[in-house]
């Protein structure tokens, strides 16, 4: 989340005043996240999220993540809601954007994830995918392999700018995943960004899933190897085996890895880190002149991305034989 395009009060006055909420109390733009300009809102009928859709995010794309979520909250899945319009509609336009209202969840993001938040958000993704298995559309996942090389292409010049030596690397790096990707593991709708800023807790429990606007059909195997990036590295670097065990046995309480896919799991991963370092990559390189946003640091990635061509095997994630 975060926040590009300035809105003016007659503006959101008008906007809101489409939906059955109330008259808009305050409004406060969320400065988290790259992608796209997020405000909490304050109306008499409670608290919502309105989102302005920025950057990447399709215009096109925007019926299948409203639609998923309304279909995997009827599923028992806790995420955001889409708030209809009076005229039925969950899609309309703010100041030359895209822009839609979701319900609120109470929680919030964990900032040093723990083995049990690990597990539970293993868990959870696997309820995610079973949830999602009858979901009727379709919305390729235009950040996959094929994807890589443009963003690898629109950085390679200044990528060293960052590290010595990137452009390199990040070079050898995609030709190998480019020549082995793995193909025919079973797909479905995975969520594709699922950090722990998307990922709500109340105390202990997990209280919901947010933000599902990367959600796409790809490989199941490659949502749980972005989940072992995202959640189980230390803050030096390190990957806590501890916590990908419980993440992996969490998900497979659920829904058990098939054996290509157990085979697969560090090439995924290697691609999850090399997909997010590039990203993160072009971001940094191109942040938006007043946006209010910290870019990420790609490196981060980088050194997951090393850790990951070390492995060999599922076990080197903490999963058991």
């Amino acid at each position: 989340m975060a926040v590009y395009t300035e809105v003016t009060d007659e503006e959101l006055t008008a906007f809101v005043a489409q939906y059955d909420v109330g008259a808009v109390l305050s409004a406060k733009g969320i400065a988290e996240g790259v992608e796209n300009s997020n405000y909490l809102i304050h109306t008499e009928a409670g608290f919502f999220i309105l989102t302005l859709y920025e950057k990447r995010v399709k215009e096109d794309d925007l019926p299948f993540f409203i639609g998923l979520m309304e279909h995997l909250a009827a599923k028992g899945l806790t995420c955001p809601q889409p708030v209809r319009m009076r005229g039925g509609g969950a899609l309309g336009r703010l100041a030359g954007r895209p822009a839609a209202i979701v319900t609120f969840l109470d929680g919030m993001g964990v900032k040093r994830p723990g083995v049990p938040h690990c597990g539970a958000v293993g868990e959870a993704l696997a309820r995610l995918h079973l949830a999602g298995a009858d979901f009727g559309m379709r919305r390729a996942n235009a950040l996959s392999v094929q994807g890589w090389r443009p963003l690898y292409e629109a950085a390679r010049e200044r990528a060293d700018t960052v590290t010595p030596g990137l452009a390199e690397a990040t070079a050898r790096a995609l030709a190998g995943l480019e020549a082995n990707w793995p193909r025919g593991l079973p797909e479905g709708v995975i969520h594709a960004d699922l950090f722990p800023d998307n990922v709500f807790f109340l105390g202990p429990r997990l209280s919901g899933l947010i933000d599902f606007y990367f959600a796409c059909t790809d490989a199941l195997a490659y949502d749980l190897a972005i989940c072992l990036n995202a959640w189980c590295f230390e803050v030096d670097g390190s990957f806590n085996l501890t916590k990908g065990r419980a993440m992996i046995a969490g998900y497979e309480r659920v829904r058990p890895l098939t054996p290509p896919e157990a085979e697969a799991l560090p090439l995924l991963c290697r691609g999850a880190a090399l997909r997010f370092m590039l990203t993160r990559l072009v971001d940094w390189l191109n942040v938006p002149p007043g946006a209010l946003v910290k870019p990420k640091d790609p490196l981060e990635y980088y050194r997951k991305l090393r850790f990951h061509e070390r492995a060999t095997c599922a076990a080197d994630y903490g999963r058991d034989a």
